[in-house]
């Protein structure tokens, strides 16, 4: 499904899931815990449609629940005895508000994470580290094309086995390994060529030399610009009032919290406004088209 902060520059999109995953993590107030996951799952369902909604149903949610219930059988820290289990361990409220926190806070990650890896494509991350890094740029994008070439590959080679009578599907066990052995041979050797190939023409071409150029499809414009501006002011406003304690939330030995203020209700306005952008621009696009 085409989504419009894709086309967004690689830098901004990488900050923002920086912000956002980063946030999910170190932010254990179940305000911003609900409203990461909220908007997680509604940017990948806008982003992946039913395939979302399967593996938010077939994983995110019995993760979430399993992560739930397995904490207060274990942790059994808290003031708040509410009863006491069969092997005569307490059973407290601050337990189950805290492992009810950690399953939000893992399934919230993995789906950022699952949104992180439909919009930073391979390309951008390259682009993201190549002026920096460029000897890792080039490892990383080696990598990163090698598992497809390599299956690619693999069906070209055992096709052209397969013509010459030596497809590793039939004949004894014996003669079938051997066979398949042939072939993994032959792709390891077409790995190792490729990769000094690859090295050597990127070496003639110059590559990580100091002053040398690079073409790149990415153009920092206006509405970039004004992207960047917005996840950074609203990114180092939700820092700075973590570090007032405007995000404090303890969950032992009893639950607190610093309560419901206006300067509360700006940061949690500020970490919403954060998670949803990408939705936002989704819906705003969509309205004038």
């Amino acid at each position: 499904m085409s989504d419009i902060f894709s086309s967004f520059h690689p830098l901004v999109n990488m900050l923002f899931f920086l912000f956002a995953i980063l946030f999910t993590m170190f932010f254990t107030h179940p305000v911003c815990l609900f409203i990461s996951f909220l908007c997680a799952f509604t940017y990948s369902v806008c982003l992946k449609g039913k395939k979302a909604l399967r593996f938010n149903a077939v994983f995110i949610l019995p993760m979430l629940l399993v992560t739930a219930l397995l904490n207060p059988a274990f942790n059994h820290e808290g003031a708040t005895i509410l009863t006491y289990l069969p092997d005569g361990n307490p059973l407290t409220l601050e337990s189950i508000a805290y492992g009810a926190a950690a399953a939000l806070m893992l399934a919230a990650v993995v789906s950022w994470f699952s949104c992180f890896n439909e919009i930073m494509t391979t390309d951008k991350i390259v682009y993201l580290s190549g002026r920096a890094i460029p000897a890792l740029s080039l490892i990383l994008s080696m990598s990163l094309r090698l598992v497809p070439r390599f299956i690619e590959q693999i069906k070209t080679v055992s096709a052209a086995q397969k013509c010459i009578g030596r497809d590793p599907s039939s004949g004894s066990v014996f003669t079938r390994a051997r066979r398949g052995l042939m072939i993994m041979s032959i792709l390891v050797t077409w790995a190792l060529e490729n990769a000094i190939e690859t090295a050597d023409s990127m070496k003639g071409r110059g590559y990580g030399l100091p002053g040398r150029t690079a073409f790149s499809i990415f153009r920092f414009d206006k509405r970039d610009r004004a992207a960047l501006i917005f996840f950074l002011i609203t990114g180092a406003y939700i820092i700075a009032g973590s570090f007032a304690g405007g995000l404090y939330f303890r969950y032992f030995p009893t639950i607190a919290s610093r309560g419901v203020s206006p300067y509360a209700i700006s940061l949690f306005a500020a970490y919403a406004s954060l998670c949803a952008a990408p939705v936002a621009i989704k819906i705003y696009n969509i309205s004038l088209t």
